[in-house]
């Protein structure tokens, strides 16, 4: 069982947090409390706490995401380099202590707003960790609904071709849009994608195949959710 553990990459992110995290992260002197409701900080301090207590409930972390950088800065393009540098250089200090294994960057918007660039985060990361930096991965949305990263990897080009350029491991997230497109997709579009195919499983195939990606996040709420014809589905 142990060397089954240790064969799954455990990831996680920092950044968003509910309210009584939050006001724990006060209590703690990481955040003030004036934050506390902001739910989403990059404050260093506080991305140090929240990923030494992800650690410790999880047992380890293969990878941490800093999540949705972009929520920071209002548009500040400079504001934001400022703020993911400071959280580039926490988590090369929480790698070098052998706490986390990388980090990486997990982001809704930040590619598709132009908040940051494949090319502009390896530069942010060599400035604190060097050459030998330990940014590993970026994450963004991929389905049938977010189809922008599909399209342009189609056509050679957009951040998932950058990222696989630049040796990231390129994740998608939200392949059925938060559930949403199992009752969204046509009963044309699931068989010009997979003739019989059940539409979940028609629109994972549709972004598990888009070029450049290499991990298509799923996930289940319920155990029901893992019984066929689900369990088993091969995405990628």
């Amino acid at each position: 069982m142990l060397d089954a553990f240790r064969a799954v990459r455990i990831g996680t992110k920092t950044g968003f947090y509910i309210h009584a995290r939050g006001q724990a992260a006060v209590e703690a002197g990481v955040l003030h409390d004036g934050q506390a409701g902001h739910r989403h900080s990059l404050a260093p301090d506080f991305i140090d706490w929240q990923t030494r207590r992800s650690v410790a409930d999880l047992g380890r972390a293969d990878i941490v995401f800093v999540h949705n950088p972009e929520t920071v800065g209002s548009g500040d393009r400079d504001l934001l380099r400022v703020e993911l540098r400071a959280t580039f250089e926490v988590f090369e200090g929480l790698v070098g202590s052998g706490l986390i294994g990388g980090y990486g960057v997990a982001t809704c918007s930040g590619f598709t707003e132009d908040a940051f660039t494949i090319p502009e985060l390896p530069a942010l990361a060599r400035q604190t960790g060097g050459p030998g930096h330990h940014l590993a991965a970026v994450q963004q949305p991929d389905s049938l609904v977010m189809a922008h990263p599909i399209t342009r990897a189609l056509d050679g080009r957009g951040p998932l071709v950058q990222a696989r350029s630049a040796g990231f491991l390129a994740f998608g997230s939200a392949p059925l849009h938060g559930g949403e497109l199992r009752d969204l997709v046509t009963p044309e579009r699931v068989e010009l994608i997979r003739p019989g195919a059940h539409p979940a499983k028609a629109c994972l195939l549709a972004a598990g195949s888009c070029p450049s990606l290499d991990v298509l996040l799923v996930s289940a709420s319920t155990r029901e959710h893992w019984t066929p014809p689900c369990r088993n589905w091969t995405t990628r």
